[in-house]
């Protein structure tokens, strides 16, 4: 080997550990900031008896505060797309912790019920600006050879947050109470927002390539309104259905259909929840070897598929049920890293907050709707639909998968 060549070799080495490092910092704070936004939209469910009790109001009272926040994420994230392009992703994502923890804290502290209510308004303005912010700072910050890596770390960081919500929530009610509960998860968003305010913005970024001479790619509403990106949406929306309808309603539903013993099939949901976070992992790897995001994203939806239909043809027993729940999750999981792909892969340069903003909003849209649709269907004795129209929203994912094309240039 020549002498310059192992220069070369040298000084590549050394440029590559700050890039890992970079890598690492980057997707370890984004994805703290992905737990605490799911660990805070199941704040107050856990303690609706300890709430409703000191309060006395009723489940329907307190169904407002959830209502409030849902609401504002649905209608305010789409705008906050916009703004994470415009200014520091960093920045607003900083904003959004402290304006979640800082509500909180307030609802804590405050001894008004309908204070909680407003707060609980105000933490769903900080809300939306979690995906825009984590999506942006991941595609512009993290190099491409991890980017898909960084997607389902992110993405199991939120499972994680949603998975450790409730016990931990109910260990500190006994502790301190529901306030001092909520005091302590406020402190946990606050700290987030310190690391990242202690990062800084310039020295790491992955530059965008650059567009060609005579570009006339769409922005601003006339993107999102492109046919990919609507594809996108409805893929979201699909999404949204398919996880509320199984989360939601699986169980509920085996009971009706074929008398699944309650106790059994929420083993069965949590052997889907678990391998489904293992499958996010597992789909990460996958985008490192393979750059047929689509088919992996459709593959892992067939599995969906092939679950629901099962589920609502066959009463398959406990042992059967939980080994089918427990591999349908994981293909479920392995989609998920490849879906963020797809997205970025029809995004330009410079609106990676304005189009992730809008497309998971379909995850908002679909929060709001798909309780009606399932609670509707069990009200009318159809359980075997919900699993049937479950089976329908991964038929129509894959349709909207596969009938993608990257943008051009896209990485």
């Amino acid at each position: 080997m020549s002498q310059a060549t192992e220069q070369a070799t040298e000084q590549a080495t050394e440029l590559a550990v700050p890039r890992g490092a970079d890598d690492v910092r980057v997707i370890a704070t984004v994805s703290a900031a992905h737990f605490i936004s799911h660990y805070y939209i199941l704040l107050l469910p856990p303690l609706f008896l300890f709430v409703r009790a000191e309060y006395d109001v009723s489940f329907t009272e307190l169904g407002f505060a959830l209502a409030a926040f849902n609401t504002i994420s649905a209608v305010l994230q789409t705008p906050a797309g916009f703004l994470v392009d415009r200014v520091s992703p960093r920045l607003v994502l900083v904003a959004g912790l402290l304006l979640g923890a800082g509500s909180f804290a307030v609802a804590a502290l405050v001894d008004s019920f309908w204070v909680l209510v407003v707060m609980f308004g105000i933490a769903g303005i900080g809300n939306t600006v979690y995906h825009p912010a984590d999506y942006t700072l991941l595609s512009q910050r993290v190099s491409a050879a991890r980017i898909g890596q960084a997607y389902s770390i992110h993405s199991f960081a939120g499972f994680v947050g949603t998975a450790v919500a409730p016990a931990t929530l109910l260990l500190m009610e006994s502790a301190w109470g529901w306030r001092g509960a909520f005091l302590a998860s406020a402190a946990m968003g606050a700290a987030v927002a310190v690391t990242l305010l202690l990062q800084r913005d310039g020295g790491a970024s992955v530059p965008a390539a650059p567009r060609p001479a005579g570009d006339t790619a769409p922005t601003g509403w006339r993107l999102l309104l492109s046919g990919p990106i609507l594809r996108h949406l409805f893929f979201f929306l699909m999404l949204a259905l398919l996880t509320a309808g199984m989360n939601g309603y699986a169980v509920v539903a085996l009971n009706a259909l074929h008398g699944t013993p309650i106790t059994i099939g929420n083993v069965a949901l949590t052997a889907y929840l678990a391998m489904m976070a293992i499958g996010v992992l597992i789909g990460g790897w996958l985008t490192t070897r393979t750059s047929r995001h689509a088919l992996v994203a459709a593959v892992g939806l067939g599995g969906a598929m092939l679950l629901a239909l099962l589920l609502a043809a066959f009463d398959l027993g406990a042992a059967m049920l939980l080994t089918a729940m427990a591999v349908g999750g994981f293909f479920t999981g392995i989609m998920v890293p490849s879906r963020d792909l797809l997205v970025r892969e029809s995004t330009p340069p410079g609106s990676f907050g304005t189009v992730f903003g809008f497309v998971t909003n379909g995850f908002n849209i679909g929060g709001i709707a798909t309780p009606l649709i399932f609670g509707a269907l069990m009200d009318h004795g159809a359980p075997r639909l919900v699993f049937l129209l479950l089976a329908a929203a991964c038929l129509f994912s894959i349709l909207a998968a596969l009938g993608g094309r990257p943008r051009a240039g896209a990485e």
